[in-house]
């Protein structure tokens, strides 16, 4: 007999997160609007404001836009991977093969915009940022998606989701690996211990969400100071809370429904007033054609999209992985064109290829601004049209 799972929570996340999506748009506008304005400079020092507390032992004084990408987009991964955990329980991404398509789907979305870029830029001052196509910026592609509402198969907003994960995770590794000045091992172990314990107290039966909600703040914690972006250890703290195989509410379940309004309607727009606050200045436009531009421009437009098209095709025709439920490869295609919505991860990647480099990171930003604007578009329009060709 099927496990029954109470779906409730799903449907209010994406209810809810439709209208959520225009919240965020309106919001990528005005942010938009006062960094062109002569509220710039008020809305810089805000950000740069510093919050928290710090002593011998314990730091945790930071910029108000840290504690914003980093803390509360923790809470937004957190409720991303209560949903990705769900659907690998008894979903959209409980077999082998559905569950191994959107990995090798990342991957290709990885690896293409990369390579992209870095043919565009060999030789140049600039091949530093092969990095800055490479990531999928989660929030604003599931926005979009989810404006979409009853246009596409429910499978393929998990499917995008889970994407959108694993690639976020590629490019943490990334940015680990080549990116990053020091790595402090003893902080990444004292992260993995405490989230060795959390699925322990899984296995054990403990139902209280405090039990596991405290440990992962101090995940947070140990992450951040390991050098590794801090937005993961909301993956480890969902992927470690125990769900029921029946219709009986989990503490999983519990917490999505908890935390749906608060994401979508607060966590969100402030996450997007704080990071689309972008500058318009002289020589940005110039900055398009060459090739810092045009290789993160084309990475994203046309390298995510072959890169995730491209493997799952490929995987599918091998017989790895299958398709996501009423999905066809248009479909595919579409999610492929919204995964080049790098924004908020490719900019950190840039302050990270090129400090202190004021002019090529303003031609980057706005290059990927541009990309992302365009990848979003297209990724919208041609979901449309795949609805509107089903719908005749």
């Amino acid at each position: 007999m099927a496990k029954i799972i109470n779906l409730k929570p799903f449907k209010e996340f994406v209810q809810s997160e439709s209208l959520g999506g225009v919240i965020l748009i309106i919001c990528v506008v005005i942010s938009l609007i006062i960094a062109n304005s002569p509220l710039a400079g008020a809305l810089e020092s805000l950000l740069n404001t510093e919050l928290g507390f710090h002593n011998e032992s314990i730091h945790l004084r930071y910029p108000a836009l840290l504690w914003i990408n980093d803390g509360l987009m923790a809470i937004f991964f957190l409720l991303v991977g209560l949903e990705i955990k769900r659907e690998l329980v008894e979903g959209e991404l409980s077999s082998f093969k559905k569950a191994a398509l959107p990995i090798f789907a990342a991957l290709g979305g990885v690896l293409a915009p990369a390579a992209i870029y870095f043919i565009t830029n060999q030789g140049t001052p600039t091949a530093a940022g092969w990095g800055i196509p490479m990531a999928t910026d989660i929030a604003f592609a599931i926005a979009i998606i989810t404006m979409l509402g009853n246009k596409v198969p429910p499978s393929l907003k998990i499917f995008l989701a889970a994407l959108a994960i694993v690639d976020d995770l590629m490019a943490i590794l990334v940015i680990a690996i080549f990116y990053s000045s020091e790595l402090h091992y003893n902080y990444l172990l004292y992260a993995g211990g405490i989230f060795g314990g959390l699925l322990v107290m899984n296995r054990a039966g403990v139902r209280t969400l405090a039990a596991y909600l405290i440990p992962g703040a101090f995940i947070w914690y140990f992450v951040h100071h390991s050098g590794v972006h801090a937005t993961i250890a909301g993956v480890l703290t969902a992927f470690a809370l125990p769900t029921t195989p029946d219709a009986q509410e989990s503490p999983l379940e519990k917490l999505e429904h908890i935390l749906v309004k608060p994401v979508n309607f607060v966590i969100m727009p402030v996450f997007a007033l704080a990071n689309t606050n972008i500058t318009f200045e002289q020589g940005m436009l110039e900055g398009l054609t060459t090739p810092l531009g045009l290789g993160i421009i084309l990475g994203l437009v046309a390298g995510k999209p072959l890169g995730i098209s491209l493997l799952s095709w490929l995987t599918v025709k091998l017989g790895i992985s299958s398709m996501p439920s009423r999905a066809g490869w248009a479909h595919i295609i579409g999610v492929g064109m919204l995964g080049g919505i790098g924004f908020t991860m490719s900019v950190f990647i840039a302050l990270l290829s090129f400090p202190g480099e004021h002019l090529i990171l303003s031609e980057a930003k706005f290059s990927i601004l541009t990309g992302s604007i365009l990848s979003g578009v297209l990724g919208y329009l041609m979901l449309t049209s795949v609805s509107k060709k089903s719908a005749r």
